[in-house]
């Protein structure tokens, strides 16, 4: 029999930040592994980044030891978490995550309250953010994009930001491989806006080099050229928020 380690199996029975956070993560990088020849049910939650696999661990409860993939070519070093839980394993059923959940996944019912929470949980695991340099323009152009196997997902997440941020509804890319919606602009200020609304409460979890990308572009935005967002003066700020596009 293998090493039990311990981990907090009632993570996913209430909703919290932590918990809407990590699910937001899930539903981006992480996977349940259905095992029944040994019995097993388990929960991979894999990436890149070692603080944010460790925060992940360290609000579920988790003992577990991670699994590192070293570094081949171009391919980073990649570090995994891999529970065992047979209660962690339906509880994540319940809400929306399933084996092979990439192309068919669809948006969870998450309260609002924890709504932030969970696209920030996502946007760590499946998001960017980006400055784009604007030939013969003298500001730069911010963008946050989100990516999925699931088109339907994508909508869900579209129509819930133009809701509660503010952000007009854009068409979903197919970009062959995958899907992905992307704001710029003034749209994408208030997308990490809301994104980070409660990423200053004590213990909240983010992933740091992205929300240090945040807090530059907030305290000094002409550091990355992009001073015009703040401006209230300049076409950006200004343009027609309530435009409507027809997502597709």
């Amino acid at each position: 029999m293998g090493i039990k380690y311990s981990v907090n199996e009632d993570f996913f029975k209430r909703w919290s930040n932590d918990s809407a956070y990590v699910l937001g993560f899930i539903f981006a990088d992480g996977s349940l592994e259905n095992a029944p020849y040994i019995r097993g049910k388990y929960l991979r939650v894999t990436n890149t980044d070692y603080s944010v696999i460790k925060q992940i661990r360290r609000a579920i409860g988790s003992a577990h030891k991670f699994a590192i993939t070293p570094a081949t070519g171009n391919r980073k070093k990649k570090y995994l978490l891999r529970i065992g839980s047979h209660v962690i394993f339906n509880d994540l059923e319940r809400l929306g995550v399933h084996p092979k959940k990439s192309n068919n996944m669809n948006f969870p019912n998450v309260p609002s309250k924890f709504l932030s929470d969970f696209v920030r949980g996502y946007f760590d695991g499946d998001g960017t953010i980006a400055v784009e340099n604007i030939k013969n323009k003298p500001h730069n152009r911010l963008k946050v994009i989100f990516t999925s196997g699931s088109k339907e997902f994508l909508l869900s997440l579209a129509n819930a930001l133009n809701k509660w941020c503010c952000v007009k509804l854009v068409k979903i890319y197919n970009s062959h491989r995958s899907y992905q919606l992307s704001y710029r602009s003034k749209d994408a200020l208030n997308a990490l806006r809301f994104i980070y609304k409660t990423a200053n409460k004590e213990g909240a979890l983010y992933m740091d080099r992205k929300y240090n990308k945040f807090k530059q572009l907030i305290s000094d935005p002409d550091s990355v050229r992009c001073g015009n967002l703040f401006d209230k003066s300049s076409k950006i700020w200004n343009y027609n928020i309530r435009r409507r596009t027809q997502v597709v």
